[in-house]
């Protein structure tokens, strides 16, 4: 079916001009991709100076029309310092930390003047709302954080943002769409919990490699059973309301865990990538040596902030692999 409103909004979105970046990533505002209209005060500020300009011309009242013509004066200088407030300005965003799926994506939109003049009410409206706006001094920068909603693994992406004042009075609003190529990484959004590493999902007689309490090597999680002790019961992950889970300790003093994706036994790729996730997190959180297994890619055992990064980021960009920075360094 033809839907017209996707249609209209995007030939109306084609007669708008963008600010493109330059050969630097920075992107600079020129006087033909401002765009200027009233405000809702400003719409109602017209309407006084109508009904004014009425009176003031039927009683014959020059003073009436003298302050009229002045506030009219005033409209038409705010309107050019509104435009003149965006112009020149150089834009470059870039994106922030990993955040998993379903968390907002932070990303930083850097506004700087290359002149003398320092430049107010500068911001960047988010639907209803509007983000921080800033205030930034001549020659200097200044620096607006904005958030977007995540909803799958990868890399997500800012397209596109719209920077706006409304600078000195209110009542007029001028913006311009700037183009941006910041990205922010998506790790997946673990399980609540996962089998331990190297039993198959779902399985609920997991593998026998438990060896005696208070061994010092951790096996992984797996879901409480009656009769389990309350001392091994993760209340950590009880608090983050993964339900009742159980450390697994035991084996041979420097055992490594292999997180792989071959013993993972469920049919949809998401759901076996949601659950190496949570193996991930529970590894790394006891401190053990893992490593990471998925078709056609192998991480070596290791442990520390920087492997369990490089392992989410495998994870992240797993079967998005034009996308993934990991394997072409590789």
């Amino acid at each position: 079916m033809f839907d017209w409103t996707r249609f209209k909004a995007k030939r109306l979105s084609h007669l708008f001009r963008r600010v493109a970046r330059g050969g630097d990533g920075v992107a600079r505002v020129g006087s033909r991709q401002i765009y200027i209209l009233p405000t809702g005060n400003g719409l109602r500020f017209a309407a006084v100076l109508f009904v004014m300009l009425l009176g003031s011309l039927n009683y014959q009242n020059n003073l009436g029309l003298l302050f009229t013509f002045f506030l009219a004066s005033v409209a038409l200088v705010a309107m050019h310092h509104t435009w003149f407030n965006l112009l020149g300005l150089s834009i470059q965003a870039r994106g922030g930390p990993p955040v998993f799926a379903g968390d907002d994506a932070s990303f930083e939109v850097v506004v700087g003047t290359e002149g003398k003049r320092a430049r107010y009410d500068i911001g960047i409206p988010a639907g209803e709302t509007r983000h921080q706006s800033i205030a930034i001094p001549g020659g200097d920068c200044g620096t607006i954080r904005i958030t977007r909603p995540t909803l799958r693994r990868g890399l997500s992406g800012l397209d596109e943002v719209t920077v706006e004042t409304r600078f000195p009075l209110h009542l007029f609003r001028a913006w311009c769409y700037v183009r941006t190529d910041a990205t922010t990484l998506v790790y997946p959004k673990p399980a609540q919990v996962a089998p331990e590493p190297g039993s198959a999902a779902g399985d609920t007689e997991p593998s026998r490699r438990q060896g005696p309490e208070g061994m010092e090597d951790y096996l992984g999680p797996r879901p409480y059973r009656d009769g389990d002790s309350p001392g091994q019961i993760d209340w950590k992950a009880f608090a983050r309301e993964r339900g009742l889970v159980v450390k697994q300790f035991g084996g041979d003093q420097g055992e490594e865990v292999w997180i792989d994706w071959a013993e993972l036994t469920s049919a949809d790729p998401e759901a076996r990538i949601s659950l190496m996730t949570r193996q991930v997190l529970d590894a790394a959180e006891a401190q053990v040596r893992f490593g990471l297994r998925l078709p056609g890619l192998e991480e070596a055992p290791g442990r520390g902030a920087g492997h369990l990064q490089r392992c989410l980021t495998h994870l992240a960009l797993y079967d998005v692999q034009a996308n993934d920075p990991l394997q072409r360094a590789a």
